[in-house]
């Protein structure tokens, strides 16, 4: 596997082939695409110490990768605000990211059940197994592993997400015959797109990122 880093600390509002280029230049916006294209809101920054990171202004759009991703690994840390709403899309269109992809949602969910639509799920489409996530303010680990049809999720240590996408064998419907919102099948969407973080109006931070990508 190749490994490509991301050594960022990204504040925000919001979320072909892998090579082993670093994917993140920290002095440059470069190995990042903004869509929709409103106003850029997007700058790259740096903290007290001196560290890069990606800050939001005011607008609203997603932040996606400018490469695209199959089979991989994506570890990260993560902060919310309170009251966050954010995501973590992968494998997706960034035309079309309501139904072109997937998204694990990235939430101020600390202390509430599992749903989803709270931190860990696959959005709409399945609910963590469990809620490790910390309190609005304080740092989380984040492993996102992508093999085939078959994706785990885990946060702070603990495994939430152990799926098979092929068991998603019918729009609109989970396998225990919930709802959801995916007109196609999850099983027939692509296995391949866009890594992006989303905007959803709330205040949240990315850093530490790495993709290993086969």
């Amino acid at each position: 596997m190749k490994r490509l880093s991301i050594a960022l600390l990204a504040g925000a509002m919001m979320a072909g082939s892998a090579t082993a280029e670093k994917v993140f230049d920290a002095e440059s916006m470069d190995s990042w695409m903004v869509k929709p294209e409103h106003p850029p809101v997007w700058r790259v920054v740096k903290d007290k110490q001196g560290e890069p990171m990606i800050a939001r202004q005011p607008g609203g759009s997603y932040l996606w990768t400018r490469e695209a991703f199959g089979d991989f690994v994506l570890e990260m840390e993560y902060k919310v605000s309170k009251g966050c709403n954010s995501g973590v899309f992968f494998r997706t269109d960034p035309d079309n990211p309501v139904q072109g992809g997937f998204e694990i949602q990235i939430f101020d969910s600390h202390g509430q059940e599992p749903t989803t639509h709270n931190t860990g799920a696959l959005y709409d489409a399945s609910p963590a197994s469990s809620m490790p996530e910390k309190p609005a303010g304080q740092w989380n680990t984040f492993r996102l592993e992508c093999v085939g049809p078959k994706i785990t999720v885990t946060i702070n240590g603990v495994q939430v997400q152990d799926l098979d996408l092929d068991r998603w064998d019918t729009p609109n419907k989970n396998p225990d015959g919930s709802k959801n919102k995916f007109k196609t099948a999850l099983k027939d969407l692509p296995r391949t797109g866009h890594i992006g973080f989303q905007d959803h109006g709330h205040n949240v931070w990315y850093r530490k990122i790495s993709i290993e990508a086969s």
